[in-house]
């Protein structure tokens, strides 16, 4: 069974989140926890999806306790697997302190966000509270762009430097995900010029095709590119790229990929979902 917590503030780019989580988990048992955090101190607390209540705290405001209805009448619509239960959370307090609650008290395998590309190149390409998760929260968080639908994943990229050793918890979540939806590991390393790996570099790609080597289709891929954002995109355009996954440690890397892709020709960030894994 795994628990699976969505975010959501009622907007279309939040729906297209939680209809691409259904999706994604479709044949994996799962809780879906719909959290709503509100400035008001109001709070709902849980309430089954398929389950009526009237134990409803009084001062919750109409419309909140309105649109997360509707929302739930939204998911009903949808084909649903029997074994998906929901569950309606409704909080106050201060947003990543809410969301690292909820990732303790409910045992959070993945967190799963929508977020809003940039309309202008000076502007952000990933919302601030979904770029706050990323960095502060330590769950793996599937990042769902406004123009991402699901489609089945057959390749999933992982850019890495080679830099660091990923050690197991990362492994196991990655291969999790390939194993769900029976898809390829595509492993980019990306350099300013062809030169060869060092050491440590070599040492920690070859852990890495060790642990895959068994049971993961999976290959390695180098391209030469001064611009870390061009080369991902000529990657997810010629592999037809389906999900990028990333560590979050690996800093400098991670940051570049996913937070300042400003070059108009990039689009990768605004429709290939992302999945930041933590150790």
């Amino acid at each position: 069974m795994k628990n699976i917590l969505i975010p959501t503030d009622f907007s279309e780019n939040s729906w297209n989140a939680i209809t691409y989580a259904l999706s994604f988990f479709e044949k994996v048992q799962c809780n879906f926890y719909f959290l709503h955090i509100s400035p008001y101190k109001q709070v709902i607390g849980n309430e089954s999806f398929f389950e009526s209540t009237d134990q409803v705290v009084d001062n919750i405001t109409l419309s909140d306790q309105e649109q997360m209805q509707l929302l739930l009448k939204r998911v009903q619509k949808l084909p649903l697997n029997p074994k998906h239960y929901f569950f309606t959370i409704h909080e106050y307090i201060f947003f990543i302190d809410t969301i690292r609650k909820q990732v303790e008290e409910k045992n959070i395998d993945f967190i799963v966000m929508g977020t809003k590309g940039a309309s202008g190149l000076k502007e952000k390409t990933v919302g601030s509270n979904t770029g706050d998760v990323i960095t502060k929260v330590k769950c793996p968080i599937l990042v769902i762009p406004e123009k991402a639908k699901y489609s089945k994943i057959n390749e999933i990229a992982f850019p890495t430097d080679y830099n660091i050793l990923y050690k197991n918890r990362i492994l196991r979540t990655i291969t999790e995900v390939l194993t769900i939806n029976k898809a390829a590991l595509r492993v980019l390393h990306i350099a300013k010029k062809e030169k060869q790996l060092t050491e440590l570099q070599k040492r920690n790609k070859n852990i890495l095709n060790v642990f895959l080597e068994e049971d993961i289709d999976h290959s390695f891929h180098f391209l030469s590119n001064p611009n870390i954002e061009q080369a991902v995109q000529c990657f997810v355009e010629s592999r037809n790229i389906d999900m990028i996954t990333m560590v979050a440690k690996n800093l400098n890397f991670f940051q570049r990929i996913l937070f300042h892709p400003t070059v108009e020709k990039i689009s990768y960030h605004i429709n290939i979902p992302f999945l930041v894994l933590h150790e």
